[in-house]
């Protein structure tokens, strides 16, 4: 018969994957502490897929003196297709407080409300960078920076563990059941990143860790090489392996081999 899958890509599963998970044949999971959620038989911790446009920069060595060394420290501020209003603001903000200017270039997705302002505000300060309302290329912005500062949804904390990129994340205060925050804790926790609440946030505390990163250059590498250590780059091609042995009956529930 036709076999029912599913995956999880939060840490903390959803409504609809829990009722769902009943009738599922595999349930594919991008945590391992998602596992306890649903029957241990029938879940594969296979990562979340991440798109070619991303992992085929995925080979830059994660050791990144050599782009804080040759050229202005970038920081990659995203906050979703749609920008983040919030973490917008708060990089105008902080931009007043950047102590060397001309030290820093900034990569700024800010969604079609806010790319005027954001642009007028690194035009006052002297900061020289690329603001667009939206990026068609992430691959290549993502490769381009020391450090990212974004949400902690499921496809970023992954694109991040990815391609070994160390961040600032700030979670989206209302997601369902608070699971941008247990997705940041998860990169955190292991070193690869670290959580700014969404209630902390304000320009002068984001100064204060652009500035720290872009002067500690061994916390920056650490960051990477952790975040590195947590990804899964091959997870579709694991998922869709998996589920051709399905349809063939080659695996059932519980044949399969929990990567990691």
């Amino acid at each position: 018969g036709i076999k029912i899958v599913l995956h999880e890509q939060n840490i903390l599963p959803g409504i609809t994957n829990r009722i769902l998970s009943y009738l599922a044949d595999r349930i594919y999971v991008s945590f391992k502490d998602t596992k306890g959620n649903f029957n241990p038989r029938k879940v594969c911790v296979t990562g979340n897929p991440v798109r070619n446009e991303v992992l085929c920069f995925e080979m830059k060595e994660t050791d990144i003196s050599g782009s804080v060394q040759d050229k202005l420290f970038t920081i990659f501020v995203i906050g979703g297709s749609q920008g983040a209003h919030s973490i917008n603001m708060a990089v105008v903000d902080a931009l007043k407080f950047l102590k060397e200017k001309d030290s820093f270039f900034f990569i700024h997705q800010t969604g079609a409300a806010d790319e005027e302002e954001v642009k007028n505000a690194c035009r006052e300060h002297g900061i020289v960078g690329t603001v667009k309302s939206f990026f068609n290329d992430m691959g290549r912005q993502y490769r381009n920076a020391d450090l990212v500062i974004c949400r902690a949804g499921a496809t970023t904390v992954a694109e991040l563990m990815a391609i070994g990129k160390g961040a600032l994340l700030i979670p989206y205060p209302f997601a369902a059941d608070d699971h941008q925050v247990l997705n940041a804790k998860t990169m955190s926790d292991a070193g690869a990143a670290e959580i700014i609440l969404q209630k902390d946030l304000n320009g002068k505390l984001l100064a204060r860790k652009i500035e720290h990163y872009a002067s500690n250059y061994k916390a920056l590498r650490n960051m990477a090489l952790m975040a590195k250590k947590l990804g899964r780059p091959e997870a579709a091609d694991v998922i869709v392996d998996d589920c051709y042995k399905l349809m063939e009956g080659r695996v059932q529930g519980s044949g399969f081999k929990v990567q990691g």
